[in-house]
């Protein structure tokens, strides 16, 4: 039996290519787990898409994916009475629920008789192989990264299998369709269209970051007006390709002369941290909960549902900050450095948890990584380890004119603003009336005076910090 968690792909997946090798037949296994939190609707959404496609990557090899929803262990103890299954094979997973989950089910199979081995398919280094000279986990990236790149193995990517032995009975499995992954009434998702998830889109994609983007990508990576990033996040999350594999293709794009050394360097960087957030996760399991720095446990946060809510839905009155939280909304992603200005407006502006930011992300984002999110969200924060200070309060406005010079990204995600000159497209407040009268924007009517002002909650959070560090 291959479990298939976070790895919905062939190529390159360790647990399939140890079952294959076996000689035996094979049952392939999903198993929507309902024993811990419960799964954002965005990735629900990429769900559906992506076991579909696996599955039927399987039956043009002759196979199946067999779906179970429930707890893993009875699931897995049910298919192996039923077929007299001698051996379970999945790759690993490292946040906390996962680890007690698989831990306890590796023993009580073993106990049974039962053969149960994991396998790395989802990291360049394993959490635990990463040490300081003092043998404790790293809590800064820089040194991290340099100690995982002199561990770090370069095996081979295995093939995806040829063909697949199948059992002579399959087991019960669960439709699909049933699971009711796919949102309606509303459908909220008619934005998605942008995805192709499964294996063949993540391939795809990556083949079309290294044709163009990885050439500019340290220059072109923080605008977000430009189609400057890879965006396979939501892909390796859900293990459609591996991370072994992009490296691979990076590294050859390099050696080849397609990418230049320092663009790709910086991407591979990017990599790296996420492998750091991982690795953060591992050690620190608590940390999509608890302040990495326990010092912030002494700040005190506001209760604001209404300006949450404005914040959710894009109706902030900073124009960068609302197109990044409609194109999260519409898309289910967002650019990275938009992520950073959001996240930075929530917790410092607003002055309202991390915590709610996070949630968010998880529900509404198709790449929501547990790792990914608690670390950058900690991170921006200034509670996380390696973390931007505190002080460094992103000015939306600056913020804005900086990375998105010409207004290209505002425009397209609040279009009721995209008649605006550039010189006021980033803080339409400070236009004059005839100005917004000819662009057709009626401030507090069809767009919302800020909810805050800049300086005002800087000066707000600035003083609370202060309360916290003299404390």
């Amino acid at each position: 039996m291959v479990w298939f968690r976070q790895d919905l792909r062939l190529t390159d997946n360790p647990a399939l290519a140890a079952a294959v090798a076996s000689g035996r037949p094979i049952i392939p296994l999903y198993v929507l787990d309902e024993t811990g939190a419960p799964l954002g609707g965005a990735s629900l959404w990429w769900l559906d898409k992506s076991l579909a496609s696996l599955d039927a990557s399987l039956q043009a090899l002759g196979s199946r994916l067999i779906l179970r929803r429930g707890d893993p262990a009875h699931q897995i103890g049910e298919i192996i009475a039923a077929t007299g299954a001698e051996a379970v094979v999945w790759n690993r997973l490292y946040d906390k629920h996962s680890v007690a989950r698989d831990s306890a089910l590796k023993s009580d199979l073993c106990e049974d008789g039962v053969e149960a081995r994991s396998f790395d398919g989802g990291l360049l280094v394993e959490p635990w192989s990463v040490r300081s000279g003092s043998g404790e986990p790293y809590k800064v990236f820089t040194p991290f990264w340099r100690a995982a790149r002199s561990v770090l193995v370069d095996r081979p990517v295995f093939p995806a299998p040829g063909d697949l032995v199948t059992p002579g009975t399959w087991p019960d499995g669960e439709a699909l369709a049933d699971w009711g992954l796919q949102p309606t009434s509303p459908d909220w998702s008619t934005g998605f269209g942008l995805w192709r998830p499964g294996e063949d889109g993540a391939s795809a994609l990556l083949a079309s970051f290294l044709g163009g983007p990885v050439k500019a990508y340290s220059d072109e990576r923080n605008l977000p007006g430009v189609e400057g990033t890879s965006r396979l996040s939501p892909h390796l999350h859900f293990g459609e390709i591996g991370p072994r594999q992009v490296w691979r293709a990076v590294v050859a794009a390099m050696e080849a002369g397609h990418a230049p050394a320092g663009q790709a360097a910086k991407f591979l960087a990017e990599l790296g941290w996420r492998e750091f957030n991982h690795h953060l996760l591992f050690h620190w399991p608590d940390l999509p909960t608890a302040n990495f720095k326990p010092d912030f446990d002494r700040f005190v946060w506001r209760e604001d549902p209404a300006a949450l809510k404005a914040w959710q839905t894009g109706q902030t009155g900073y124009p960068i900050v609302d197109a990044g939280m409609r194109e999260l909304w519409a898309t289910g992603f967002m650019h990275n450095r938009v992520r950073m200005i959001v996240a930075s407006f929530l917790i410092k502006h607003l002055m309202i948890d991390w915590r709610e930011g996070e949630a968010w992300f998880r529900d509404t984002l198709v790449d929501a990584d547990i790792a990914q999110n608690a670390a950058n969200w900690q991170w921006v924060a200034g509670s996380g380890a390696d973390a931007s200070p505190w002080f460094r309060i992103f000015n939306p406005i600056t913020q804005g004119e900086k990375f998105d010079p010409d207004g290209v990204y505002v425009r397209r995600w609040c279009p009721e603003l995209a008649k605006l000159p550039g010189d006021v497209i980033h803080q339409p407040w400070t236009a004059s009336e005839g100005r917004l009268v000819a662009a057709g924007v009626r401030l507090g009517r069809n767009y919302p005076h800020p909810i805050v002002d800049h300086a005002a909650a800087r000066a707000r959070a600035l003083d609370a910090y202060a309360a916290v560090k003299a404390a």
